[in-house]
């Protein structure tokens, strides 16, 4: 899990400026926190400690520690108002800038330490980004040092701005950004420092949203975000997680659940080798096993979920809802990533997609057998977002439909713990499907009532929920995987094929039979197919929803 390689190929590349995209909690602020050390002039004596086991110890390269270096980060902005964000965004440049010129009080003459001090803290808040920052650029040059900018969460406001999906979010974001705009003038003043003291510059963000709109300001940078060199940058292969389970003594007896399904699966290059788990969430898979003997309840950290109102506001185009029911159905979609685009693009599909990428909620494959790109869902975990976020879009068009496991809770449990399905359904069609507005039943579906039911069940933690699961004998709706590891009373897994009717077909017998004959047909391939063959702990449902109105079901035995 040595990342520190590419500190020397990012040196190496001709061009010193960079972009580097990647969903949250993949580890972009502690990669560029080494970047400080292994740059910064004050952590020379610690160069040792800090690297020398590692590939950039053992290969150090000519700028090791040789620069000053000024960080900024763009987090937790105030984005309120035009003014609220002015002043913030002021703040945060200036906070920087103290930062900056206090650690390295000791390069600087202590008069000039002291003069600068009190002259920056007089202009405070009367004085532009720009005139701000060339504080910064004055000490390097008369101390004929190199300056390193590194830049974290650069379009964080923005993110902000936009998951608010208001006009007036709109109007502030370009009276911001674009021309004259406070956050144009700071990437001005770096390309004009570029010119002369700036020599690196590392930026780090979630999506290239802000790229074309700072773009004039700022044309000088490369993106690495989508280079095949970089695809392993950030985020940890298998082999790292071998190896940090061995470094934290980690009992590996207690792994009880399979963590590839679970977390595995992100690619940043269709042709990247290894496929890369979510730094945050493989962490947090790896401590709660050591803490919990394995007996991990919550098998998602909702502090990791991406925000259902981040990709809201982008649902009120029909075309986006299809294709993020597309992609909860079939897990992916064809489609390209964008390598960048602007804020009035947003809700274009093509870019619609490329920002589920930019989030963490696709990842990037191939169409083995179409030789094309896919974006396709990257992990169960992930999955699981898009049942809930299905499960936000339907209870937003029925409002009567309350989307709450507990009312239903008793039932699922009489049918986990004792086998008696009988209530479980009826109080699901009671609370969900009979709540079905008039207005959405005829774009209701199949699906929908699957998302609803996967959503549910997953909630409440007896089973892992698995949809549309490959054997021998073709894909079944719904398999129930009993989760032994935290109920080892579950004595049954469950195989279940849905069927949705239309209220408006409700009187087609003939469709009826056909159903019924077709769910019978799927579960008896499926109980004979390789995966659970001679298996006496699976049970197997046909459940029929006609319209909201009913429902019928039958086990195969």
């Amino acid at each position: 899990m040595d990342k520190t390689r590419f500190i020397e190929m990012i040196e190496n590349e001709p061009n010193g400026y960079h972009f580097l995209i990647r969903p949250r909690k993949f580890g972009k602020s502690l990669f560029l926190s080494t970047l400080f050390h292994y740059y910064d002039v004050c952590s020379k004596d610690d160069f040792d400690t800090l690297f020398g086991d590692l590939y950039i110890g053992k290969n150090p390269t000519p700028n090791r520690n040789s620069c000053f270096v000024v960080r900024f980060s763009f987090a937790a902005i105030d984005t309120g108002s035009v003014e609220d964000f002015k002043s913030s965004f002021n703040r945060k440049i200036e906070a920087s800038v103290k930062e900056f010129f206090n650690h390295y009080a000791d390069f600087i003459d202590a008069n000039y330490h002291k003069n600068l001090e009190l002259q920056f803290l007089a202009e405070s808040g009367k004085i532009g980004v720009s005139a701000i920052i060339d504080h910064v650029f004055n000490i390097a040059d008369k101390h004929k040092r190199k300056l390193y900018v590194i830049i974290d969460e650069y379009d964080h406001f923005a993110n902000d701005l936009i998951a608010m999906g208001t006009n007036l979010s709109r109007k502030q974001y370009k009276e911001l950004i674009w021309a004259n705009g406070v956050v144009r003038d700071f990437y001005e003043a770096l390309k004009d420092g570029a010119q002369t003291v700036v020599d690196k510059i590392f930026i780090t963000g979630i999506t290239p949203m802000m790229l074309d709109d700072v773009t004039s300001g700022f044309n000088i940078s490369s993106n690495l975000s989508t280079d095949l060199r970089y695809a392993e940058i950030l985020g940890f292969t298998e082999e790292d997680v071998e190896f940090l389970i061995d470094e934290c003594g980690i009992d590996r007896t207690k792994i009880s659940v399979d963590r590839k399904f679970l977390y595995n699966g992100y690619l940043f290059h269709q042709n990247a080798m290894n496929k890369l788990y979510n730094s945050a969430m493989i962490l947090y898979y790896l401590y709660k096993t050591d803490i919990t003997n394995g007996e991990i309840e919550e098998l998602i950290d909702e502090n990791l979920k991406t925000d259902y109102g981040r990709i809201q506001m982008l649902l009120n185009k029909t075309d986006n809802v299809v294709k993020l029911e597309k992609i909860a159905e079939n897990g992916s979609i064809p489609a390209r990533v964008t390598a960048r685009f602007s804020i009035d693009r947003i809700h274009e599909s093509k870019n619609f997609l490329s920002l589920l990428y930019y989030m963490g909620l696709v990842t990037m494959d191939k169409d083995e057998n179409a030789g094309d790109t896919l974006l396709k869902i990257p992990s169960y975990s992930t999955k699981t977002m898009y049942w809930e976020y299905m499960e936000n879009i339907i209870s937003e068009r029925n409002p009567d439909m309350i989307v709450d496991p507990s009312v239903i809770i008793d039932g699922l449990r009489t049918m986990t713990f004792y086998g008696d399905y009988i209530q479980f359904f009826e109080d699901f069609h009671t609370n969900f499907v009979s709540k079905i507005s008039n207005r959405d039943l005829e774009n209701f579906s199949e699906k929908n009532v699957k998302f609803l039911l996967l959503g549910i069940i997953f909630k409440s933690g007896y089973f892992i929920p698995i949809s549309e699961l490959e054997n021998s004998k073709g894909y079944s709706d719904v398999y129930l995987q009993r989760r032994n590891d935290i109920y080892p009373k579950i004595t049954t897994d469950w195989v279940w094929e849905l069927k949705y009717i239309k209220q408006t077909q409700s009187d087609n017998e003939t469709l009826f039979e056909s159903m019924k004959k077709d769910a019978k047909e799927k579960l008896h391939r499926y109980k004979n197919s390789n995966l659970f063959k001679n298996r006496t702990d699976v049970r197997y449902l046909t459940v029929i929803f006609t319209g909201k109105s009913n429902y019928w079901i039958e086990e195969y035995v």
